[in-house]
């Protein structure tokens, strides 16, 4: 089957960055299902992962944390799905990736594809609903409140993949006031659009601007990207006893600025669940197919901006390449082999 993945990690300006392969067909057993890919789209994490992981044994790596297609066969321990049914997932960062004709997959992380919009657009959102949704629900708990803290929320990154869809997550499931950052005009209309309340620009001091909006200081702060060099803002605009959550990989990070606020502090990687196969593993389908009843209902739209083509080394390695210039918005998407 086609695949594309790489055997020498690196930098995505070389010719052999990402090639094109023909590898074996998988074989479903137990929990897994294997999935006949449809439409894949691309995060920073396969940039991340092209960059600093090598090749063990000559293997090839195969990239990929997002896919819509249809199940073609089930491990003798899968009751949920059936060979026909049409499926989204974000998989495992420790299992080959998504960027393959056929893929297996843990069921349990696996939900039903929204029916309302195409596979490509299906396929721009599951890896970043997982992690907003997480992020917002189970470590920040937006729902329990901060003891006089502005109900309100700041996304920095707002025009990202994250941030795009955690907009919308918060403004269909919360009363939380959202405060967006976005620096550009396109990204500034773009976070509009999705719902935020508020739009600040994260390429100025955030504090004056947030304390500007007269709401007073927010409750959460959920950053998306370059979290450390945000730190000493975060720390004076947000409320004492507030919550802050990261997702991004700073090389370095400091806590102190946080102490005299009793700030805490959480991390969300959504790998967790499947790397330790984690009590709750079945959280993610939970959350996959209540964002699918969402998107039928209307509640939710796609995040899917842009279409690189088929799925093959050259147009990934464009995704790559753009992704890495920090200048994306919404989610890149590529569909069919």
């Amino acid at each position: 089957m086609k695949a594309i993945g790489y055997t020498t990690s690196g930098s995505v300006d070389r010719d052999d960055a990402l090639i094109d392969l023909d590898i074996a067909k998988p074989t479903a057993t137990g929990h897994d299902i294997l999935v006949k890919v449809s439409a894949v789209s691309v995060n920073p994490v396969d940039t991340k992962v092209r960059s600093n992981r090598p090749a063990e044994g000559g293997t090839p790596v195969i990239l990929g944390w997002d896919a819509a297609g249809e199940v073609v066969e089930t491990g003798d321990q899968v009751t949920r799905f059936k060979t026909g049914d049409k499926v989204w997932y974000a998989g495992a960062i420790n299992r080959p990736g998504t960027n393959s004709e056929y893929h297996l997959v843990d069921a349990r992380i696996v939900g039903h594809a929204p029916k309302s919009i195409s596979t490509a657009a299906a396929a721009a959102l599951p890896l970043t609903t997982l992690t907003a949704q997480e992020m917002i629900f189970d470590r920040l708990k937006v729902t329990d409140p901060v003891p006089g803290a502005a109900n309100a929320i700041v996304i920095i990154g707002g025009a990202g993949g994250v941030g795009s869809i955690a907009i919308q997550l918060l403004r269909e499931q919360t009363d939380l006031k959202i405060i967006a950052t976005a620096s550009r005009p396109e990204t500034q209309d773009w976070v509009k659009e999705l719902g935020a309340h508020y739009v600040v620009d994260h390429s100025k001091p955030l504090p004056e601007q947030i304390a500007a909006l007269g709401i007073g200081a927010p409750a959460f702060v959920f950053s998306t990207n370059y979290s450390e060099t945000y730190v000493p803002q975060i720390a004076e605009f947000i409320a004492p006893q507030g919550r802050f959550g990261l997702i991004d990989d700073p090389k370095g990070f400091d806590i102190m600025p946080f102490k005299g606020k009793a700030v805490s502090i959480h991390w969300e990687l959504m790998f967790t669940r499947s790397l330790f196969t984690t009590e709750d593993i079945a959280r993610q389908a939970d959350i996959l197919d209540t964002v699918a009843g969402l998107i039928d209902a209307g509640k939710i739209r796609s995040t899917a901006t842009e279409s690189f083509g088929t799925i093959n080394a050259a147009n990934l390695m464009r995704a790559h390449a753009l992704i890495e210039r920090g200048k994306a918005k919404g989610k890149i998407t590529l569909e069919g082999f």
